[in-house]
């Protein structure tokens, strides 16, 4: 495998950090992460689609940009992969409202070959889709002992706009799920959170599909801003720093959700995955550390799923929660992350709406907020 990354900023253009042996005109594929106003631009898509030919290009509009051990916002990263002989299939679809998004994550995992299917790495809309409801399509269609990673698409703190770029055309409402093949491929992949639960554990009384109404028979939105006070002013952005911990009904397992969007005449809350009725949740709030060990403890399940291979690529998907909690030490996680894996890896990728990965090797792959979500490739 062979690794390239280059960056684009409005005083440099296209600079290459990293430069592998390979010509770029031979590029199997090209990861492009970048603001939601660099990724509308067609010239920068023409640019790519001149300098990497036969490339199947995919990516994503982003919360920050993940380059090597920094963190930037208002780049475009790309970054080529020439594999020495596994294979790409990828397939596209559009998601029109929530309720489509199971179907649609059936759709794309159906549309993929299953002989020598090893990984599926997804690239979603982060607005309209309902990520749960979307990951339990995807697996419903996989191979069994299939893993998928993957995120959703960001706009800053903004909820405004998002976009998915599939073979080099970048669309809102898109998802994109790209099948990596062959037998030489290994891949691991790890997803850590770090955040500390606080108040009451609270009964969900009402809430459909990753809609929040009431906890506790009273208006979800009215306790949510009673906990946060003078950062209630700023939802649905400010939600973001206070996550919740949901868990269904009798079982201990528990995943993060934040807010993508409110609604006042309702009363309601919506989340990027299913908010389960029936179930409990509490709220969440950052611990600094925790936070930079969450991302460590996720490179290091990536180097144990590896083995003794050195990961060649890297893709990091944090979520722009965790980013706007760290602000100046934003760094830190992506370094941690780079610490463990070691400088043969090239590292790219951004910040989420949500991150999309098993949370542990045995479980199945489920849709998570908060999380530093890393999915590692090398190929022997």
């Amino acid at each position: 495998m062979k690794v390239s990354r280059a960056v684009w900023t409005e005083k440099t253009g296209w600079k290459n950090q990293v430069t592998c042996n390979g010509s770029a005109s031979r590029a199997d594929l090209v990861l492009v992460f970048g603001s939601p106003a660099l990724m509308k631009q067609s010239a920068r898509m023409a640019e790519l689609k001149k300098l990497f030919p036969q490339a199947y290009i995919c990516g994503c509009s982003t919360a920050g940009e993940i380059a090597g051990d920094q963190v930037s916002d208002d780049t475009m990263t790309a970054t080529s992969v020439t594999f020495q002989s596994a294979k790409i299939h990828a397939a596209k679809a559009i998601i029109a409202d929530p309720s489509q998004s199971f179907d649609v994550g059936a759709e794309l995992a159906a549309a993929l070959p299953t002989e020598d299917l090893v990984h599926i790495f997804v690239l979603s809309d982060g607005l309209v889709v309902n990520g749960s409801q979307l990951v339990r399509g995807l697996t419903s269609k996989a191979p069994s002992g299939t893993a998928i990673t993957g995120g959703l698409s960001g706009d800053g703190p903004r909820f405004s706009e998002t976009y998915v770029c599939a073979d080099g055309v970048v669309l809102p409402r898109q998802v994109v799920a790209i099948g990596f093949y062959g037998k030489n491929l290994k891949i691991g992949y790890g997803s850590m959170g770090g955040w500390d639960t606080f108040g009451l554990e609270r009964r969900i009384t009402r809430s459909e599909g990753n809609v929040l109404y009431e906890l506790d028979g009273r208006s979800a939105l009215e306790l949510y801003k009673e906990y946060l006070g003078p950062h209630a002013a700023k939802l649905p952005a400010s939600g973001l720093l206070f996550p919740l911990t949901v868990r269904a009904n009798g079982s201990a397992e528990t995943v993060v959700r934040t807010i993508l969007s409110v609604d006042e005449g309702a009363q309601s809350m919506t989340f990027a995955g299913d908010i389960p009725q029936g179930g409990m949740a509490q709220l969440m709030s950052a611990n600094f550390d925790r936070l930079v060990d969450g991302a460590d403890g996720a490179a290091q399940e990536c180097r144990r799923r590896i083995g003794d291979s050195d990961a060649e690529l890297a893709v990091l998907i944090s979520c722009v929660g965790r980013k706007l909690v760290l602000q100046q030490r934003i760094d830190e996680e992506v370094e941690a992350v780079v610490g463990v894996l070691g400088s043969r890896a090239v590292t790219t990728g951004f910040y989420s709406y949500g991150e999309i990965s098993p949370f542990t090797p045995s479980a199945q792959c489920a849709l998570h907020n908060q999380t530093m979500t890393i999915t590692t490739f090398a190929e022997a």
